[in-house]
């Protein structure tokens, strides 16, 4: 028989939540986890080789940086030497002077006394031996949302990523969907490290995935095809904000949420509605960018994500099939039936 299951891993900063969707079964009864994310294993297994005493060499595929690259930096602070191979450094930034500048050095092998921490998004060995332990098969099709900045050796790499979207959307029409291309740009890099780990996997962004995920709640939906809806995504890294109608982008930013408070949020999103927010001024607050096409006026506000409830309250909070922390997944099982067909 045809597996027509499909594992749908949406990687975070702090978490990574997983869906493995059965057309055969309600979507309620799907197997659903959620973990710590590929960022948050290595930090912790890092901390625990400097514990140990043993220097820490990184091996692997280019990865998220947060908690991975936060353990590597206090390893260095407490005199540990840390070596990385030439993808495992990637990580920590595109420019190999400003990894050199760290005290990182790049190495094809690691010393002979060190400990070799593994890096890359995709853990698959670990996904497959967790459903292994509860009899269920590992799928043939997965898809994979990663938040990538993209390769950007010289130029910020906020500049770079919100660069990335904009000219996606421009090319599109600023449908919400051009953000999701299927394969994945080719400067996003750490995209490219997940898909050569698994070269059939559907692989894209995890902010533009919420987004389409929370479009699946049906209040969000009706919003969004009357008068038009603005749809926040308040992860634990990174918080993207969307002027919607129907799909059509009529606006967005992006900014990091331990940089907003509720009161900062709400003067972004007003300006982002009244079509005034410049790119200028979200990048100059510590922030990714911002593009507005028009004005959309005011409108409902709906939000998902694990910090929701901490910066916007009053919000609607859109939980798509009941289950908010699996949004991002919900929004790749959509770009596959669009991209791919076959759900």
């Amino acid at each position: 028989m045809v597996d027509r299951r499909i594992l749908a891993i949406d990687v975070g900063r702090g978490t990574q939540d997983v869906l493995l969707y059965d057309p055969e079964a309600p979507v309620e009864n799907s197997v659903k986890l959620v973990l710590p994310s590929p960022t948050v294993v290595v930090g912790n297994a890092v901390r625990e080789a400097v514990r140990s005493g043993r220097p820490v060499h990184l091996e692997g595929a280019c990865m998220g940086g947060g908690g991975s690259v936060l353990a590597v930096k206090e390893a260095l602070a407490a005199g540990v030497k840390v070596t990385a191979t030439p993808e495992a450094a990637l990580t920590v930034h595109d420019n190999p002077a400003r990894v050199a500048a760290l005290g990182i050095e790049v190495a094809d092998e690691a010393p002979a006394d060190a400990v070799t921490v593994r890096t890359g998004d995709y853990m698959a060995r670990e996904l497959q031996t967790a459903l292994s332990l509860f009899g269920v098969p590992y799928p043939e099709r997965v898809a994979i949302a990663v938040q990538d900045h993209g390769f950007s050796p010289t130029v910020s790499n906020r500049i770079f990523r919100f660069s990335v979207f904009k000219k996606l959307l421009e090319e599109a029409d600023w449908d919400l969907f051009s953000l999701v291309p299927d394969p994945p740009h080719p400067a996003m890099s750490r995209m490219q490290a997940v898909l050569s780990a698994a070269p059939e996997a559907l692989v894209t962004d995890t902010g533009a995935v919420a987004a389409i995920g929370a479009l699946l709640d049906p209040w969000v939906a009706a919003q969004a095809n009357a008068d038009g809806v603005t749809l926040v995504n308040v992860g634990n890294g990174h918080t993207l904000a969307f002027t919607l109608r129907g799909t059509e982008v009529l606006g967005l930013f992006e900014h990091h949420t331990s940089s907003l408070d509720p009161a900062r949020l709400h003067h972004f999103l007003g300006k982002l509605q009244d079509g005034t927010l410049t790119n200028e001024e979200v990048f100059e607050d510590g922030g990714h960018g911002a593009a507005v096409r028009e004005a959309i006026g005011e409108t409902p506000v709906a939000v998902t994500g694990p910090n929701r409830a901490t910066l916007l309250p009053d919000a609607y909070q859109a939980a798509p099939f009941g289950d908010m922390m699996l949004t991002g997944c919900f929004g790749l099982l959509e770009v596959w039936r669009r991209r791919r067909g076959g759900l």
